[in-house]
């Protein structure tokens, strides 16, 4: 039997997701990736599962047979860290993640404290490397 997919977009507010969270200077942050994510997506915010601000969708399948829908690319306010939803590898990326500023980098997950940590443009660099291919994968 197929398990249901935790992660999948809901009617929930983004705003109401960001007034949860105790911290001004992360809910500063949160709202600039919001609007850098919706430059490079050309897509509005919704929520993903609780705790996901995600931007457009892909579906996917693995050779496996497990397919699902997630969105192209997000981010969470975790603690301590901001979770950036990249996908694994793309062509730049490696330079790209070498220029951005203090960081973790897990197989898909991009952890930065704050934004004033890092160079805000190498971000949208690496959000824009991920979104294209993304698509360039899942159509």
């Amino acid at each position: 039997m197929a398990r249901e997919m935790k992660t999948k977009p809901n009617r929930a507010s983004v705003a109401s997701y960001f007034d949860g969270i105790d911290s001004e200077e992360r809910r500063r942050d949160c709202d600039q990736l919001v609007a850098m994510m919706q430059r490079v997506t050309g897509c509005e915010p919704i929520m993903w599962g609780p705790s996901i601000v995600g931007f457009d969708r892909y579906h996917y399948r693995y050779a496996s047979g497990h397919e699902g829908n997630m969105c192209v690319t997000g981010f969470s306010s975790r603690k301590p860290d901001i979770s950036v939803y990249l996908v694994a590898d793309f062509d730049g990326r490696d330079a790209l993640l070498a220029r951005l500023g203090r960081h973790r980098m897990g197989k898909s997950c991009l952890y930065i404290r704050r934004l004033s940590d890092i160079d805000l443009e190498v971000l949208g660099q690496l959000v824009a490397g991920s979104v294209a291919e993304c698509k360039r994968r899942h159509g």
